[in-house]
């Protein structure tokens, strides 16, 4: 025996109009989301290199925020900036420490920024020096 539906015209497009919407949501939060996780992790990677770079002897703090940025600019993040502790880096100093900032801006993102406009990454790496013989 034949089962009667009765006409359901327009329930695929009132689906469509209430899901939608929250899909797009889900798709441009992931987005966002890892693109921040992908620049704290260049800022960690940024203020290891420079820290790396100057826990040497004979390196200077300049070239420990060279190195920083230089990172920076190779995964296209702009406004960043690289801090070195202690700013003159002599025989005697013990530590190392670089922070790297990096403000989120739609300039450092592929979509403009909902969850995260007007923050900043902040890291920071301290290394021992090597010691000189």
């Amino acid at each position: 025996m034949p089962r009667s539906r009765k006409p359901r015209r327009g329930a695929v497009t009132v689906e469509f109009a209430v899901a939608f919407p929250v899909l797009l949501l889900f798709v441009f939060a992931g987005i966002e989301f890892s693109r921040v996780n992908m620049i704290r992790n260049t800022a960690i990677n940024a203020a290891y290199d420079g820290a790396r770079k100057g826990i040497v002897p004979g390196a200077t703090s300049a070239e420990c925020e060279q190195a920083a940025m230089q990172l920076l600019d190779f995964v296209d993040i702009s406004g960043g900036s690289a801090d070195v502790t202690p700013s003159e880096i002599k025989a005697d100093t013990e530590s190392v420490t670089v922070t790297v900032t990096v403000p989120i801006t739609s300039a450092n993102s592929f979509i403009t920024p909902q969850y995260f406009v007007g923050r900043s990454i902040v890291t920071s790496v301290t290394l021992p020096r090597e010691a000189t013989f």
